[in-house]
């Protein structure tokens, strides 16, 4: 509970650390960069993206000319199905099996072909494991299916011209007189 309450102080503190950075008066814009100004941006083009992602998997980045990322999308998720139609059979085996061993009646894990036998523990068991398994398979596939939307969203929204490759990540610590005590922070500045 302590480790919680210092992320949420240490994230308070930070960004109150940097909304209250001051602006130097004499500062001038000599130059505006022209990047953005060169090429007119579709400003419809994230959620046309979004929503080719959305009705298929992978048409969003089509959409995008990152046509290499559409085998990896339809890639995770036909895994992602594939897996939950494999769990889905198997639980239905099992549940079936299981029904029958409480109806008394012969089913394919009863021992008769040559087979182990499973007691109604096994098979309840072995349910409940398949339907554990589909259920985590449909989540990670819906999840990814949402990632898919989200991922074709904002790459449109960043196209490869509006970017500045001058980038850069400096962290800088420094102390921080409080009340009598020192304390000890860390700013992270970009510079473009």
């Amino acid at each position: 509970m302590l480790k919680r309450y210092s992320y949420i102080i240490f994230f308070f503190v930070f960004c109150a650390k940097v909304f209250a950075q001051d602006i130097p008066a004499d500062l001038k814009i000599d130059k505006i960069d022209s990047t953005f100004v060169t090429d007119e941006i579709n400003i419809l083009a994230p959620s046309r993206a979004a929503f080719y992602a959305a009705v298929l998997p992978g048409l969003g980045q089509i959409y995008n000319k990152k046509y290499w990322k559409a085998p990896i999308v339809w890639g995770a998720i036909g895994t992602g199905v594939y897996f939950y139609v494999n769990n889905s059979n198997k639980y239905n085996r099992y549940r079936t099996a299981f029904k029958l061993e409480l109806a008394e009646r012969p089913h394919e894990f009863d021992g008769t072909d040559g087979r182990p036998e499973l007691t109604k523990a096994g098979l309840e068991s072995a349910q409940n494991f398949y339907k554990k398994n589909r259920d985590l398979s449909l989540f990670i596939t819906i999840g990814l299916y949402i990632l898919n939307i989200v991922e074709a969203n904002v790459d449109a929204h960043l196209p490869d011209k509006a970017l500045n490759t001058n980038i850069s990540f400096n962290p800088t610590i420094f102390t921080v007189p409080v009340s009598q005590q020192t304390g000890f922070g860390a700013t992270i500045s970009f510079n473009f």
